[in-house]
């Protein structure tokens, strides 16, 4: 069984105008509600390719009941945890430029805390976990630890897309795929900006260190894999980018999508860049009827052990 952590949830509002001006009203011509959190994001795009899922984390408020409601009309089984307070709502700006607002969420107390840990250590041995997305307030860094230790504990494969530095302290327990983006990367090691080959090596320092298997997501670059045999590199197909904020979840449920169907690591990464890359050219998640196109555009090198 696969399941996906969320202890951000949030509503990304998506609009559309033709400029984004100060000190005025701004009308858009188009706009859009989507249920969001980057784990809620895999488990809407893995449900699209026809994997059930569990999704569990933080909801509170009118808000985190839209995105309870949006799930299970999709026969997407849930198990979230009820907080006070609001779910966040983010706000994506398309005008001009790209905009992105996104707000801080509820606070979570040591109780609620408590009761994801307990669901973490009820997943059965052999399950998929996905813990992705911010941490709320009130939630330290150093929980993906504990859920890490959990995981490796009870035989449970953990998938980590994380921002936090606290990520290096995971690898200890052998976490199943980490998947930073390139600024991620970068600020895990301390660094502003990589270039391929430092991405390479840095991505294969996460390997030695314990890490099974590691994806790093490149945007319009594509992106880079690397387990302990395999180092390969995807470009991404060229489009219009409507809407980044989802392109990294609809990459790594794609990837998972493929990998558990017994794809090769090649094959997974080509069909896991195009989605990303619809994903990019959409309002939100791809609806994947593009993929075989997009999929025509994406190349494969092997950069060799």
């Amino acid at each position: 069984m696969i399941y996906t952590c969320t202890m951000n949830t949030a509503i990304d509002l998506y609009v559309a105008m033709e400029v984004l001006k100060p000190s005025t009203v701004n009308r858009t011509y188009d706009e859009d509600y989507q249920p969001n959190g980057k784990g809620v994001n895999v488990s809407l795009m893995l449900k699209k390719m026809g994997i059930a899922n569990t999704a569990f984390g933080f909801i509170g408020g009118f808000s985190g009941d839209f995105i309870q409601e949006e799930l299970e009309k999709l026969d997407i089984t849930t198990d979230f945890i009820k907080v006070d307070g609001n779910t966040r709502i983010n706000v994506f700006i398309n005008a001009d430029e790209e905009y992105k607002i996104v707000n801080r969420g509820p606070f979570i107390d040591q109780q609620a805390l408590d009761k994801l840990l307990k669901k973490i250590n009820e997943i059965p041995a052999e399950s998929i976990l996905i813990v992705s997305g911010s941490l709320p307030r009130g939630v330290d860094e150093r929980v993906l630890v504990t859920i890490a230790n959990i995981c490796n504990k009870n035989a449970v494969k953990l998938i980590l897309d994380s921002s936090s530095s606290v990520v290096l302290e995971t690898l200890p327990y052998g976490p199943y795929l980490l998947k930073p983006n390139e600024d991620e990367l970068a600020q895990l090691f301390g660094e502003s900006s990589l270039s391929e080959e430092q991405m390479m090596a840095y991505g294969e320092e996460l390997i030695q260190r314990g890490a099974r298997h590691v994806i790093i997501s490149r945007g319009e670059d594509g992106a880079l894999y690397i387990d302990k045999q395999t180092v390969i590199k995807a470009s991404s197909p060229k489009g219009k980018v409507v809407n980044t904020a989802c392109a990294g979840d609809a990459l790594l449920a794609a990837f998972i999508a493929k990998t558990i169907g017994n794809k090769s690591p090649a094959e997974a990464l080509a069909y896991a860049v195009a989605t990303g890359a619809s994903t990019a050219f959409s309002k939100g998640l791809s609806d994947l009827t593009d993929i075989p196109e997009l999929m025509n555009q994406v190349h494969i090198t092997s950069l060799g052990r």
